[in-house]
Parts: C-alpha cells; sequence; structure tokens
C-alpha cells in the first residue's frame, strides 16, 4: 500500500506543457472533482468552489492574466478554485447548515458554533481575513484533487501565478 502511494507521488509532478491532443475523460474529471469536495476543510467549512473550463476561447482570454503560462490553454480542463468569503460568515448560517451535518444535541451545536465564532473571531474580522483563512483552505482541495489525478495517471499542474484582479474581470465579463 505504501509503495502504491509513493509510485503515485512519484508520478505526480507540475506538467508544464500538456498533450493538447489527450482530453480527461468526464468520468475521470468527475472523479478529481469528488476527491476535492470530499477534501478536509477546517472547521469543515469547505469555503471552496470549483470552476472547471474547457472553452478555449475563455482559456485564451485567461491566459495572459495568468503570466502566458501555456499550462492554461494546452490543458483539456482547467479547474479554478474559488475561495469562499461570505459561506464562512456565521451570520450566513451556512456553518450552521454544515455543523448540521452531524447529528447532536442543540446544546453541542451551539457550542461548535460559540466555538467556531470564538477561535476565529480574528479571522472573521474583515473580508480580507476571511480570503487569507479560505485560499489556505483551497490548498487541501487541490492538492487532494492533483494526488488523485496522479493515481489515475492525469498530469497536473498547480498555477499560483497570476493576477487576481485581471482574473476576476474576465469572469465578471
Amino acid at each position: 500500500m505504501k509503495n502504491e502511494f509513493s509510485k503515485v507521488m512519484n508520478f505526480r509532478h507540475a506538467c508544464k506543457v500538456f498533450d493538447e491532443s489527450k482530453k480527461i475523460s468526464d468520468e475521470d474529471i468527475k472523479y478529481i472533482l469528488e476527491i476535492g469536495r470530499k477534501s478536509p476543510s477546517s472547521f469543515g467549512m469547505e469555503a471552496w468552489k470549483f470552476l472547471v473550463i474547457t472553452n478555449k476561447d475563455l482559456k485564451a482570454k485567461l491566459r495572459p492574466a495568468c503570466w502566458d503560462q501555456v499550462q492554461v490553454t494546452s490543458c483539456s480542463h482547467l479547474v479554478v478554485i474559488l475561495a469562499g468569503i461570505d459561506s464562512v460568515k456565521p451570520e450566513s448560517g451556512l456553518p450552521l447548515k454544515r455543523f448540521s451535518r452531524r447529528e447532536m444535541p442543540q446544546e453541542k451545536l451551539d457550542f461548535y458554533l460559540d466555538l467556531y465564532a470564538s477561535h476565529l473571531e480574528q479571522t472573521l474580522s474583515s473580508d480580507e481575513n476571511i480570503y487569507a483563512w479560505t485560499s489556505k483552505q483551497t490548498y487541501i482541495a487541490a492538492a487532494n484533487m492533483m494526488s488523485g489525478a496522479a493515481f489515475i495517471g492525469v498530469d497536473s499542474c498547480p498555477i499560483e501565478g497570476f493576477n487576481k484582479g485581471q482574473v476576476e474581470e474576465i469572469f465578471r465579463t
């Protein structure tokens, strides 16, 4: 078992140019995304959304905002992971919904909500702080998806080199 995992980790690398004649199957992309969805996160908040981009024109628009990295346009599926802000705020109701997935008495649920809000008081004090926290959480899902992709023989590449403002503007238009 350990050897199998080591083989996967030896295969996993940051692919800089993808073979454009190959396309990830629907079954494989669903598998990879499901691994991301099931990834652990702090307090179980899963403060992320996955955008899967296969449209060549959109990838071409994004590439200059991504430091002109060829991976953006040579990949068959570009997965953009968005870090949530509003979804982790106690007043959104989503933390309550997420904590409620586990059956527990109301007192215990109230305890966890209070613990969450008090433990993360500084983190939840501004959208900037929340983004700093939730964007770190996305790395957990990204790493798991890349490992899962490697497990089934699919190359991947994390890209942190991009202009956030430009990418957001492209998505707004």
